[in-house]
Formats: structure tokens, C-alpha cells, sequence
């Protein structure tokens, strides 16, 4: 290591003021004004004790048969007066704000002053009474002396003030030599400590630059390799004209090269000379300070390295000597390189989403502010895509939250593949992504890109050996036609994307401003539910639920419905998703079941009362005494109270769903499970729960009766099966033909539930139900089932051989139709119905009545194909149609 001697005399050698060594403080030393400033208080405080003693000497020399001083003459009662008032000026001078606001040093002068004043007006007093005394006066004179100087103590200015008044005082009454000996003898011996002590603080000061110049030698060398071995920093000099005089090796090293051989070279030029934003203004920066002669601190600059990229930060200052002379820069510096690493590390890391390595949240709001800025002011062209996976939560439950997130990962992967550089794919959260696509506003190629998304997310994914699938609804927004904000146009989006997720998921929406009326509807609807839960506008109805054997009514299922004044009936199943957002349906579950086992005290004893629960009433751990209370209160007893629970509520906690169906269990009720084969249908939620009865869903048993290309009876025939093997009652929901209702029982469903045997009622007409048949239900309904039928009215041309005939379809099904306009046609009438648009079908005549016959057609029909018939194509224009809203009127 080369070191450089520094160079000596940079700083001269200050002698000590006799005002320091007379006891003043130091201006620039806050600690040594504090310090003096309570020495002062504390001397005033004490200086009572000389006051004492004093007084005491005053009363033994004055008292009678001593002396005979004449105390009334005006020049002792003078010296007396103005010796008392000293005294007490030292004492109480402490206690006045003005005075203990003056600066220490100050306060030491006026103090001195006072001290003088006092010696000397109390050395005039003992002179006059004791002049003719030698050995009296010298007592009177010193004995006060030495508490004093013991007050006094390091404040050498008081202790010369009070030998100077005493001296002067004796010396005025008694100009005896002898007298004021000892007093001379304690001023001399005062200058003697005095120029010790100046002595001493000058040797001291003379002796600093001694010491710091030995650390010019070997320690001071061994000090800075040291410091500079340990990766601390290192230090560099220059001379006046910017040329390296010292660099440490340490930082020779990092350029490559050796520090001799830097010597000269101008320090300048191990500074890179370009940059940008921060780093560029860094470099200007330091060539003013280096220009202007100024101190800088902490400055990062990059090296001018090649091929590697290196920060420093480095520090310096001025070196100049007393008389003004510049001589060059000396500093010091360290490596920055790693922590700008870590920082830059650490900032990708706040844009990115740590699990799928996509843009997070904050980054894809930057990334939409920026493609939404365009030079003229106004929003950019932009789409926006808000993705939500479906069924996510199911795998997640289920599966495991590192299934989960494997998932999400590979979710990501498909849709980088499929945006590719045409826009900016982010996670934001859980199973939500969001994509934009700057400058990508055509309709068209927007529902292509959003229907690839929805196809590629629906593909299998293999996670942990077993096969997943899952889909992705999807809100689009485009900018600036459905806004010119991010907050507007995200908000739309989200109603977009709420709008494809009620649509049955799997489907992607442009947003429409009809949404918001929907969105706003929804609200309102949430407020006047919340008001009939109040005002007790919600209302119960029971359907029955009928022996397959007997026929005999064995229960009766509970549906809540709500008549609103203006709106009319409200579906369930508008209201209660609803109520779930919103958190209502504890609230309403709670008065479900209370209210419904009141009214199942009314009929006869054993009927069973089947209230359906949600998943969310379930996961409440209060649901127990809930049943209980309601139970109570009711007197139904709970072999009655069948509690009808879905798949889903396996999906939650394993451990708190495997208790709660332990405690409903012991308190002696029913449980079902309802819509059976509609979820997950695992065979272990039948081993692990102990169910009483099976349902088997609607979807399963309507058509069930149709035997050609109908799997549903096998499907049922197994659950029956299954239940039966289980020792499970089952009940087959949908029952709605009397060809359906022998077809189940053939199959062996023990109880059936449908509207063959009634539609829910009221309370009062489950009691008429019941009386009128003894408890026994009366099978009503078609004889079979057929095709859900679509009114429409369209003029059709039927032809038998050479006749033609005009006929108007009143409504249709793929299967068939009703036709009016022709008069009492023959049963088994074969006609071609012609729909136009080169569409036509052969079909024949199932009965006829008046001028009404029912058509059935030999081979379904296509609805669209009998509406688009004779129709002209329509001009799409772009600003005009969707994509998404032809799909949504075709649905």
C-alpha cells in the first residue's frame, strides 16, 4: 500500500486565553457553559456560610467591654451598608430571571465584581473597628477568607477578586506593610496557580498536533489498511488541479489497476461520464462541487469500467491552509454495487407478483395510467380485461393451497402465451387476473382473444398427478368509449365481469351501460330486502313430499318467498344470492327455520318439516343452539326436523364440518343431502357423514321417462342403489308427469317430490291437503313430458300433396308446434311446413280442435333457423354491435 505523509502545518497551534484559565467557559463548548452556569448558582447558594461567619465576627468583636469602635460614624455605617448589600447581591443575584439570563461568563464577571466589592467593604469594616488590633484584625480578615475560597472553589476570578478587596481594604485604613502581607502572600500565590495552569493547557494544546502527527507513521498505516481490508471504504486525495496524489489500493484494485500507477491521473476519469435521470445529474453535480471548490457527502457515480457495472458513493471536501491556499480535494468513498443490486432487486420485486412472476397490482395500474396518456390529453385507445377464474376455490379447499397456487402459476403461463406482446397480463389477487391491451380496441379481435383465454383456461391441468379443470369468466371495458378514467373504467369491467359470472360462467362481457341500471337495481333490491326482513314481508310455502309406495305424505319441504308491493313475486333465486353478498342470509335462515317448525306443530304428529340450510349457515358454529332454541320454542320434536345441506358444504374446513354434523347429529335430527350429483358427488361425504336421505336432483329425473338416448335412469337406478346399500331413504326431486312418476318407482325411489303431486302452497292449503285424502296425495299432471315451448308468431305455408294451405304458429318446440288457421284437420294429418328461407320440416297432426291443431314434427327443428327464415342479413357496424351482445340475444 502506498501511503502519503499528510502534509503538516494545515493547522496552527492556539494558545489558551487568560480568560479560560481565569475559569470562563469556552463559547463554542455547550458542556462547559453548562457547567459554569451552575458553579455560579451553586457559589451564590453557599456564599450564605461567609455571610454567617462573618456576622458571627462582627457581633464577638462589637459586643461591650472588647472594644469601642464608633459605629455611629457615616464612613462605617457606609462600608457596613454596601458590605451587606455585596453579600446579599452574591446571594439572591440566582433567583432574579433577568440576571440568570445573562451568558455564564458574563454572570462569572459580575460576580467577580461583587466578590471584590464585599472583601473589600468587609475589610474596611474590620480596619476600622480594629485598628489599634493587630492580631484581632488579621483574625477578622482571614477567618471569613477561608470558607470563602472553599465556595469559590475552582473559579479562579472570584478567588483573585477576593484577595485584591481585601488587600485594598486593609491597605486604605492601615497602610501597614504587615498587615496585608498575608493577603499579598495569597494574591501571589493565586498568579503562581494561574501561570501553572496556563502553562499546562498550552503544553497540552502544543502537544496535539505532535500526537495526530504520529499517526503519519507505521500505526496510522496499519489503521487505514486495516479499514480498508475490511471492506469499510477507502479514501482518495488530489492535488489543485484535480490529478490523484493518493488512492487506496482498495479502490485501485476495482478499476484493474495498481494505486502508483493512478498517481497523476486525473480522478475524473475514474467517474463514468454518462447517465441518465438521477445518475446523469449525480455526475454534473460532482463536477461543480470539484469546480467550485465545495464539500459534497455521499454522492453515488458509476466507475468507467467496461463490461461491468459498478456504483460508488464517495465524499470530500476542500483542502485548504490558514492563509486561504487551495491545495486539492481529500475524501472518502465505498462500494454501492451490491445494495443497488438489492434495491433494484427489491423494486422488481414491489411490481411483481411473487407467486406467478406476472406484473402485481400497483405495476398494472401504472402500466393502464400510461396507455391511457396520449399526446393530445385525451384518453388513449385501451381494453381492459378482467379475469376470474371459476371454480378456483374448490380446487383450493380441496386440493391444498400449494395445489393452488401451482394452479395459478400454470393459469399464467397459458395467458402469457396467448397476449403475448400485444398487451400486459397482471395478477391482482387471489384467482383474479387483469389484462391490457393498449391501442386493441376492435371488437372482433378482442371476443377472439377472450374466447382463446376462456378455451385454453378450461383445459386440464395436471397438479400433483391428478387432472384439474377449472374455466375463467371475463369482463371487458374499452377505452374511451365506455370511459376515459382507470377508476370508471375498472368499475365497468367489474360489471362486465359480474355480468358473464351470472350468465353461468365461463363466458366473457363487454360492458354495456345497461349494466349499471342492472347493478344499480341490484343495490336497491339489497336495501328493500333488508326492509322486509324488518317489516315481516317475507313469507313461507311448503311442497309435499310423498311415500312412492303409499302415496301417503311423509313431509313437507320448506320455500321462502317474498311478494314485493310493486315488483311483484321475487324468485329466490334472485333474492337470495343477494342476501348471501350481503350477509342477510344468516338472518333469514334463523327466521326460516324458527318460523317454519311453529307451523309444523299444526300438522299431524310425525309429519317431518325439511328446511334447506347454506353453506354459510352451516360454517356459523352457533347453528346448534340455533336449532335447539328453535326447537324449544316450537315443541317440535327433532326426529321431525330434516336439515337439507348441499355438496358445497364439504369444500370448507374438513375438521369444523366433520363436528357440526357430530353435534346435529346428537341433537336427534334428520340430515339430507340435497341436489345429489349436481356437485362433486365424492363416495367419501357418504361414509364420513352420517346422512338420512338422499335427493336426487330435478335434472336427473325430468326426461327420465324417455328411454331413447337417456342416461338419467341409469344414473338414478344407481344412487337408488347406492342409498339403499347405505341403509338412506332417497327422494327424487322433479316429478312432473305421470309417465316420470311410474318410471320412479319403478326405479325404487322411496319418497318422490314434485309438482305431479302439488307445487308449494300455503300453510292453510297443506292442511286442506291433507284432510281432503287423509294425509294422501293425488297424482295430477300431463301424461308425459315434452319440450319447453317459445311463443311466436310467424305465418308458415303447409302443404299436403298438391294443396297449400296458410297457417300461423302460435309457439314452438324442436318437437313441435301449435298452428292455427285450419278447421277440424284429421288426427295423423301428414303435412311439409314450410318456414321460408328454404326451411321446412315434415311433420303430422297430433290432435285438432276448432281451427288449433298440434303439430308434431318426424326430426327436431332449429329454432334460430325458423326465426332467421326470410330474414335479410344484418349490416354490423362497429360502433353498433358486440360480439358479446349478439351471443347474450341468442341466450
Amino acid at each position: 500500500m502506498v501511503f502519503v505523509r499528510p502534509r503538516a502545518g494545515l493547522q496552527p497551534i492556539q494558545r489558551p486565553s487568560w480568560q479560560s484559565v481565569l475559569g470562563a467557559a469556552d463559547d463554542q463548548d455547550g458542556r462547559a457553559i453548562v457547567r459554569l452556569s451552575q458553579t455560579l448558582r451553586r457559589t451564590g447558594q453557599d456564599w450564605a456560610v461567609v455571610l454567617v461567619v462573618r456576622l458571627a465576627l462582627v457581633a464577638l468583636f462589637l459586643s461591650p467591654g472588647l472594644f469601642s469602635p464608633d459605629v455611629r460614624s457615616l464612613p462605617f455605617q457606609l462600608a457596613l451598608g454596601s458590605w451587606f448589600l455585596a453579600d446579599l447581591a452574591i446571594i439572591c443575584a440566582h433567583r432574579f430571571p433577568r440576571f440568570d439570563g445573562i451568558v455564564p461568563n458574563g454572570r462569572l464577571w459580575i460576580m467577580a465584581g461583587l466578590v471584590f466589592a464585599s472583601a473589600l467593604t468587609s475589610s474596611l469594616c474590620a480596619a476600622m473597628v480594629l485598628k489599634t488590633a493587630t492580631v484581632p484584625l488579621l483574625i477578622a480578615t482571614l477567618t471569613p477568607a477561608l470558607p470563602a475560597l472553599s465556595v469559590i472553589g475552582r473559579l479562579r476570578a472570584l478567588a483573585m477578586a477576593l484577595a485584591a478587596g481585601a488587600s485594598l481594604g486593609l491597605f486604605i485604613v492601615l497602610p501597614d506593610p504587615l498587615l496585608i502581607a498575608p493577603y499579598i502572600a495569597l494574591a501571589g500565590g493565586l498568579a503562581i496557580l494561574l501561570g501553572r495552569e496556563y502553562w499546562r493547557r498550552s503544553n497540552l494544546t502544543t502537544q496535539q498536533p505532535a500526537a495526530q502527527g504520529a499517526l503519519s507513521g507505521e500505526r496510522a498505516k496499519a489503521l487505514l489498511e486495516e479499514f480498508e481490508q475490511a471492506g469499510r471504504g477507502w479514501f482518495w486525495e488530489t492535488d489543485r488541479t484535480g490529478k490523484i496524489s493518493y488512492i487506496s489500493e482498495t479502490l485501485a484494485a476495482q478499476v484493474g489497476r495498481q494505486a502508483i500507477d493512478l498517481f497523476g491521473t486525473p480522478f475524473a476519469d475514474l467517474i463514468a461520464a454518462s447517465g441518465t435521470g438521477a445518475d446523469s445529474e449525480n455526475q454534473r453535480t460532482l463536477g461543480f462541487h470539484f469546480s467550485a471548490r465545495t464539500a459534497f457527502s455521499d454522492m453515488a457515480v458509476r466507475a468507467a469500467l467496461d463490461g461491468e457495472e459498478r456504483w460508488w458513493s464517495i465524499s470530500g471536501r476542500p483542502i485548504v491552509t490558514a492563509f486561504g491556499q487551495f491545495l486539492g480535494f481529500r475524501g472518502n468513498g465505498s462500494d454501492l454495487t451490491e445494495m443497488r443490486r438489492s434495491q433494484a432487486e427489491v423494486a422488481r420485486l414491489a411490481s411483481v407478483d411473487a407467486l406467478t412472476g406476472l406484473a402485481n397490482r400497483p405495476q398494472m395500474m401504472q402500466v393502464f395510467e400510461q396507455a391511457l396518456n396520449s399526446p393530445s390529453g385525451r384518453a388513449g385507445e385501451c381494453a381492459l380485461f378482467l379475469l376470474d377464474l371459476d371454480r378456483f376455490k374448490e380446487v383450493n379447499d380441496t386440493m391444498g393451497h400449494p395445489a393452488g397456487d401451482a394452479l395459478l402459476r400454470q393459469v399464467a403461463q397459458r395467458l402469457l402465451r396467448l397476449v403475448g406482446s400485444k398487451g400486459k397480463v397482471g395478477r391482482i389477487g387471489g384467482d383474479e387476473f387483469k389484462i391490457i391491451l393498449p391501442g386493441m380496441v376492435e371488437m372482433a379481435a378482442l371476443a377472439k382473444l377472450a374466447d382463446a383465454i376462456i378455451r385454453s383456461v378450461s383445459e386440464p391441468y395436471e397438479i400433483d398427478g391428478s387432472q384439474v379443470v377449472i374455466g375463467v369468466s371475463i369482463g371487458i371495458a374499452l377505452a374511451p368509449t365506455d370511459g376515459e378514467s382507470t377508476e370508471t373504467l375498472i368499475r365497468n369491467a367489474d360489471l362486465a365481469l359480474y355480468t358473464a359470472k351470472g350468465g353461468g360462467r365461463g363466458q366473457f362481457r363487454f360492458f354495456m351501460s345497461a349494466m349499471h341500471a342492472e347493478a344499480e337495481d341490484r343495490r336497491q333490491l339489497e336495501g328493500e330486502l333488508r326492509q322486509a326482513i324488518l317489516t315481516g314481508s317475507l313469507h313461507l310455502e311448503y311442497q309435499p313430499v310423498v311415500c312412492a309406495a303409499s302415496e301417503r305424505v311423509t313431509g313437507f319441504e320448506t320455500f321462502i318467498r317474498w311478494h314485493h308491493p310493486v315488483r311483484g313475486a321475487i324468485s329466490p333465486a334472485v333474492f337470495i344470492p343477494i342476501a348471501e353478498e350481503a350477509g342477510l342470509i344468516g338472518t333469514i335462515g334463523e327466521w326460516v327455520l324458527r318460523t317454519a317448525c311453529i307451523d309444523a306443530m299444526k300438522w299431524p304428529k310425525g309429519t317431518r318439516l325439511a328446511v334447506n340450510v347454506s353453506p354459510m349457515q352451516f360454517a356459523n358454529p352457533a347453528l346448534p343452539s340455533i336449532v335447539v332454541s328453535a326447537l324449544a320454542n316450537s315443541g317440535l320434536s327433532p326426529a321431525q326436523l330434516e336439515l337439507e345441506i348441499t355438496e358445497s358444504v364439504f369444500l370448507s374446513d374438513r375438521d369444523n364440518t366433520d363436528g357440526m354434523f357430530a353435534h346435529l347429529k346428537n341433537l336427534g335430527i334428520r340430515l339430507a343431502l340435497d341436489d345429489f350429483g349436481t356437485g362433486y358427488s365424492a363416495l367419501g361425504y357418504l361414509k364420513t357423514a352420517s346422512f338420512d336421505k338422499i335427493k336426487i336432483d330435478q335434472s336427473f329425473v325430468r326426461g327420465a321417462a324417455q328411454a331413447t338416448g337417456n342416461r338419467n335412469a341409469v344414473i338414478v337406478k344407481s344412487i337408488v342403489s347406492l342409498a339403499e346399500a347405505l341403509g338412506m331413504e332417497t327422494t327424487a326431486e322433479g316429478a312432473e308427469t305421470l309417465d316420470e312418476l311410474d318410471f320412479i318407482r319403478s326405479l325404487g325411489c322411496s319418497h318422490i317430490q314434485g309438482f305431479v303431486y302439488g307445487r308449494p302452497m300455503s300453510m292453510s292449503a297443506t292442511l286442506q291437503l291433507l284432510a281432503e285424502h287423509d294425509g294422501h296425495a293425488v297424482a295430477q299432471g300431463h301424461k308425459s313430458s315434452r319440450e319447453p315451448r317459445m311463443t311466436m308468431l310467424r305465418t308458415v305455408t303447409l302443404t299436403r300433396g298438391k294443396d297449400r294451405y296458410t297457417g300461423r304458429i302460435r309457439n314452438v318446440s324442436p318437437n313441435g308446434a301449435l298452428i292455427e288457421g285450419l278447421r277440424d284437420v284429421p288426427v295423423g294429418t301428414t303435412f311439409n311446413i314450410e318456414f321460408g328461407g328454404r326451411y321446412s320440416v315434415n311433420g303430422h297432426c297430433r290432435w285438432s280442435k276448432e281451427d288449433r291443431m298440434g303439430v308434431e314434427f318426424d326430426t327436431p327443428v332449429s329454432i334460430d333457423r325458423i326465426r332467421a327464415a326470410d330474414k335479410p342479413a344484418p349490416v354490423i357496424k362497429r360502433d353498433q354491435s358486440r360480439p358479446a351482445d349478439r351471443k347474450r340475444a341468442a341466450g
